[in-house]
């Protein structure tokens, strides 16, 4: 086995998930990512915590969906088993990017919406997802698989101390702010993130982050104080679908238009979830320099330095003022948009980035 599987699930184990002994840990296993799988448990195992695996295959979701007369119940069981969980650790690893293109989006719908609450009980678990490189996403991702796996390992093997200090620069500017502006190409879009917290993605429960690999700072817009238009350029693979060259438009909050260059109708589907999924839940803002290209995999594409996204639907409970729900919804979907040429962030009418280079950094 390549030693930097050890050495992915060791920062996963102990940096990301802090798991101690005793801790009850859900380890959700990709298609192929059966060697992190096993490293993963070895290090569980030296920790003394208990484990319990389960199987994350998109074909077998693919055939559940299509075969169901789309009537769907809460799944009562999986719910029992993740409100007794301390941790998830949710290992990916497809062998198909696009293995669920087919399941329709009115039964995509109905299951997102019967499992609501599966959801919220595992994001309530000191929850961290991440990916053990495949073919089929190096494939994706247009590279060879050596060169892939090189990629992979250097944007998660890396000195995450170090890098939260360096985003710590911009969490204080948003934490500080009340208004942030997005402005390039076909983009100017102004968004109200008062009183709300951002988060420190340092690839840590510690930070209230979640992915690994991480490297942004988030936090969660005002739901119905989001006004303008945003273009985003980077492709992407949504419900089994390629995506490009999205707009959408924005009033009192909520998407009022939106169109698509390719895979609008995934789009359309996503949007029509439910009243929060034309909303926003997420303004991201990547910071992680060792991520130099797009893979269309929105673990590391939305972590780049040089974009943002912004993610439609659900927000996140680290972000948001004591006794705010903030923007509900069964989906929370992100999109990219490049900020590396004639681009700029606003924070209060303050230049924050200029061309994908913070005021902090050299050549801003």
């Amino acid at each position: 086995m390549d030693e930097r599987i050890h050495e992915h699930a060791a920062v996963l184990v102990d940096w990301s998930a802090r798991i101690e002994a005793g801790d009850d840990v859900v380890v959700s296993v990709g298609e192929g990512a059966h060697d992190l799988a096993v490293a993963v448990a070895d290090a569980l195992g030296e920790r003394g915590a208990n484990v319990v695996t389960t199987y994350a295959s998109e074909e077998v979701q693919r055939a559940y969906l299509r075969a169901h007369d789309g009537d769907f119940e809460l799944p009562e069981h999986e719910l029992a088993l993740y409100e007794a969980a301390d941790s998830v650790l949710f290992l990916g690893g497809t062998r198909n990017t696009a293995a669920t293109a087919d399941v329709p989006t009115a039964t995509r719908q109905a299951y997102g919406r019967a499992t609501s609450e599966v959801k919220e009980a595992r994001m309530d678990t000191d929850w961290v997802s991440t990916v053990h490189p495949t073919r089929a996403a190096a494939q994706q991702a247009g590279m060879s698989f050596e060169e892939y796996a090189d990629f992979v390992y250097d944007a998660i093997l890396r000195d995450w101390s170090e890098l939260a200090d360096e985003m710590a620069n911009m969490k204080d500017v948003l934490d500080a702010g009340s208004e942030v502006r997005i402005v390039k190409a076909d983009t100017d879009l102004t968004m109200s993130i008062e009183g709300r917290t951002a988060v420190n993605s340092a690839a840590s429960v510690a930070y209230d982050s979640h992915n690994l690999p991480s490297g942004e700072v988030f936090t969660a817009p005002v739901e119905d104080a989001v006004e303008g238009e945003v273009f985003f350029d980077v492709p992407m693979t949504l419900e089994g679908q390629r995506v490009e060259n999205v707009r959408l438009t924005f009033e009192g909050g909520e998407v009022v238009d939106f169109s698509a260059g390719a895979g609008e109708d995934a789009l359309a589907g996503i949007l029509d979830t439910d009243e929060g999924a034309r909303r926003l839940g997420e303004l991201g803002i990547g910071m992680n320099r060792g991520i130099d290209r797009f893979t269309d995999s929105i673990l590391f594409d939305e972590k780049m330095g040089d974009t943002v996204h912004l993610a439609v639907g659900r927000a996140y409970g680290a972000c948001l003022p004591e006794g705010e729900d903030g923007n509900q919804s069964a989906v929370h979907t992100d999109m990219i948009t490049d900020m590396s040429e004639d681009s700029r962030i606003e924070v209060d009418g303050e230049v924050v980035q200029r061309n994908g280079t913070f005021r902090w950094e050299d050549g801003f």
